[in-house]
């Protein structure tokens, strides 16, 4: 196929295509308008600038409405967005003037803060790049060049909304335009595979997210709700938030979102979404990443619902700082802590919009718009808008704009930025294209749109608010965010005030400010589902309910398991609880030690018996056949003396550390000593007795009255408790059992009383 043949079917392709972004844009707009007017709205205008290369600018100049196109005009980040994008320009004209010898235009379109119809203002964009794609120029049948031509823009600014954005880079991708967006901060755009001509001078939510978790984290809040827009810069920023905050086990109790994309949500909406906010009063705060639009429409329901002292917000970008939502709402934004990129004010730009009127300022279309929203009035001969036809008092045009009654948007920096990126594109390009040569050369004419990409990821500069700029590795600005706080400073007087920043991934709050929740109240809300058990307690979970649950105490000798928090478990033999029945600890040893007053005592006492036992003992030793002793039963006497010295002994044993032997020893050795002694004495009166009763009956000896006898009876008996003893302390502890217990089940045996097994007994000792 010839070439002119291929370039002529390119170029009608593409114009097919702008013409049914077009007519989809236009049936969109019809099908969505009810105007209740008979004058045309909105009218369209543009913003013009002349110059050399032609920026497009797409502004949101009016709110998003759905009962028609275009709302009432915004002044902030509408009418004083398309004035620094004028005011940049007429700074930077000069220098590029006098250096490489060209200036930079501009062609301003309005989006009304919708897709649809921003994508129908964005074709204007492309019809000049239409003609001009094949470097073909139209002409008219007697070989002249027509006098009306759509202009060639080499770059677009804009668009302020994420949604609009997307739409539009899609458009302009397909006609290799560079887009450099001030306010679209959503993280789908840093995706340069799809919108590759795409950039921006804010950074990504992505960023925005880590900071409002920070700060969540800091008020110590677990259990909050999230309140996100229906569109790409809510959805993405929610999506992000939900991951990352699981990972800090900070649960969400509520989760709705914010229409958008699908509508103007009605009073009844946002009463619904309060109601169920309020559904978990425990979760006070709230998240909300969205528009300062849909903001406001909470902020009153907040109000009509009396909840005022019921939310603490954490806000994003798309509203923080903006009267829409604040005015009129003071109570219930009070305590607000919301993140903005950092952004300082540009230079001049405040002297310059203060000095405006509609006399001096005709290149904005708008600006008559601005001027009757902020004066109430009519200005003369201005043409109608469903806003300005109920105000009865006439502008004079000699309103003045005063510093006091002027709120200044927060971010016009990188309104600023992004005209000043593509001004150092265009210079550096030009160096390296023309060669030095003043003016535009043919190599720029028209200017390849993939050429100037390049340059413009590239550039470096300090812009006009003296910051230093140049875009990351994703195409987005710097992260870089200021905390602000909206709080009370004087009876009935709020305002918004920078309190830190989020830098380098770091929050850092200014020790000169304190925060306020509301009215003097320093400490933060609580936002907590369930307060920590104490360590002696499990946690019972709430079904479906990370965050919450009840304590239940673990009973005595119980821990709670340090590996699984929602069971008690009991402690090992040898241990017990701690004070605070954190953990098990081993069961101290406390004996009687021989340096304490008890033992001292004890020990004294016994040495002193001793002293006396083996003093009597020298003495039945020095009279040892003497018929005293004899008489006394000499053998016994001296067993008797034995079990008394043992009986001294054993206190010893009671002051020596307890070990597995001399615990043995302390149990068998204090019966034993005292078995002897009372098998000593039993058996001498047991041979007295009966030799008594002997004698009565006949004059023969008694048997077993010997001494080798009396030594094997009193034998027996220590070796019968001796043996006792000893089985008794092998026995497991879980078959010892009472006396008590042993005779009863011996009595249910045999089917005899307990007093008959008592006279047994007896009857064998006696």
């Amino acid at each position: 196929m010839p070439h002119y043949h291929r370039s002529s079917f390119r170029t009608f392709i593409l114009m097919m295509m702008a013409l049914t972004l077009l007519v989809i844009g236009r049936l969109h707009a019809t099908s969505n308008s009810r105007p209740p007017f008979n004058f045309t709205w909105p009218t369209k205008k543009a913003s013009e600038v002349e110059g050399d290369l032609i920026l497009g600018g797409l502004m949101m100049i009016h709110e998003r409405q759905d009962d028609i196109t275009c709302g009432p005009v915004m002044p902030q980040g509408g009418i004083q967005a398309l004035e620094t994008m004028l005011f940049t320009i007429d700074q930077i004209n000069p220098i590029l003037s006098s250096t490489v010898g060209f200036t930079i235009g501009a062609h301003i379109l309005d989006d009304c803060d919708k897709d649809t119809y921003g994508l129908e203002q964005a074709v204007a964009f492309v019809k000049g790049s239409i003609s001009n794609i094949d470097d073909t120029d139209y002409k008219c049948l007697d070989g002249t060049v027509p006098d009306v031509r759509n202009k060639v823009i080499s770059g677009v600014v804009g668009a302020s909304s994420s949604v609009t954005s997307i739409q539009v880079a899609n458009l302009l991708r397909l006609f290799r335009i560079p887009q450099v967006s001030f306010f679209s901060s959503s993280p789908e755009l840093s995706n340069k595979q799809r919108f590759e001509y795409f950039t921006r001078t804010i950074p990504s939510d992505h960023h925005q997210v880590m900071a409002i978790v920070q700060m969540i984290r800091f008020l110590k809040w677990t259990y909050i709700s999230i309140l996100y827009e229906e569109s790409t810069y809510g959805i993405k920023a929610f999506e992000e938030l939900e991951v990352l905050l699981a990972k800090n086990n900070i649960c969400i109790a509520v989760k709705e979102r914010l229409v958008k994309d699908s509508g103007v949500a009605g009073e009844a909406a946002y009463n619904g979404i309060v109601h169920k906010l309020n559904s978990k009063p425990k979760a006070k705060g709230v998240i909300i990443f969205g528009s300062d639009q849909e903001v406001s429409g909470v902020m009153r329901a907040v109000r009509r619902n009396n909840l005022t002292a019921n939310f603490n917000w954490i806000g994003s970008d798309g509203w923080a700082g903006r009267l829409l939502v604040s005015e009129g709402n003071e109570p219930e934004v009070e305590g607000t802590l919301a993140f903005l990129p950092q952004a300082h004010p540009v230079r001049g730009f405040d002297n310059y919009f203060l000095s405006l009127t509609p006399l001096n300022n005709k290149r904005n279309p708008w600006f008559i718009e601005f001027w009757e929203n902020h004066f109430q009035c009519r200005y003369p001969s201005s043409p109608p808008t469903p806003y300005n036809q109920n105000w009865q008092r006439t502008c004079t045009g000699r309103e003045k704009l005063s510093p006091e009654g002027t709120e200044f948007e927060r971010q016009l920096q990188y309104v600023s930025d992004a005209v000043m990126a593509f001004a150092n594109a265009f210079k550096d390009m030009h160096q390296t294209v023309c060669k030095g040569q003043r003016g535009l050369c043919k190599e720029m004419v028209p200017i390849d749109g993939s050429e100037l990409l390049k340059y413009l990821r590239r550039v470096e500069f300090t812009g006009l608010s003296g910051d230093r700029f140049q875009f990351d590795d994703y195409g987005d600005g710097p992260a870089r965010y200021d905390l602000i706080h909206f709080k009370q400073v004087s009876t009935g007087r709020y305002r918004w005030l920078r309190v830190g920043e989020y830098h380098s991934g770091q929050l850092k709050l200014d020790e000169n400010e304190e925060l306020l929740f509301r009215g003097d109240q320093v400490m933060p809300p609580e936002s907590i589902c369930s307060r920590p058990c104490n360590g002696s307690q499990a946690k019972k979970y709430v079904e479906g309910e990370g965050c919450c649950w009840t304590c239940v105490e673990c009973v005595l000798y119980q821990i709670r398991n340090p590996d699984d928090e929602t069971q008690c478990s009991a402690c090992p033999q040898g241990t017990l609880p701690n004070a605070e029945r954190s953990q098990c600890l081993s069961i101290p040893e406390v004996y009687l030690r021989p340096d304490t007053g008890w033992a001292i005592g004890a020990m004294s006492f016994s040495t002193i018996g001793i002293l006396l036992t083996f003093a009597v003992l020298g003495v039945f030793l020095q009279h040892n056949d003497t018929p005293v002793v004899r008489a006394s039963g000499r053998e016994l006497s001296y067993v008797l003396l034995s079990g008394i010295l043992l009986c001294y002994m054993v206190s010893f044993l009671f002051v020596l550390r307890p070990t597995d032997i001399v615990c043995g020893v302390q149990q068998t050795a204090i019966g034993l000593c005292f078995s002897v002694v009372y098998a000593a004495l039993f058996t001498k009166t047991n041979r007295i007795a009966r030799i008594f009763r002997g004698g009565k009956k006949s004059a023969g000896r008694p048997g077993l009255i010997s001494p080798k006898s009396q030594l094997v009876i009193c034998g027996g008996l220590v070796t019968v408790q001796g043996l006792t003893l000893q089985f008794h302390s092998i026995l497991p502890r879980s078959t010892k059992k009472p006396l008590k217990l042993h005779l009863q089940e011996i009595t249910n045996r045999s089917r005899v009383s307990s007093s008959q097994i008592s006279s047994v007994v007896m009857r064998i000792l006696f």
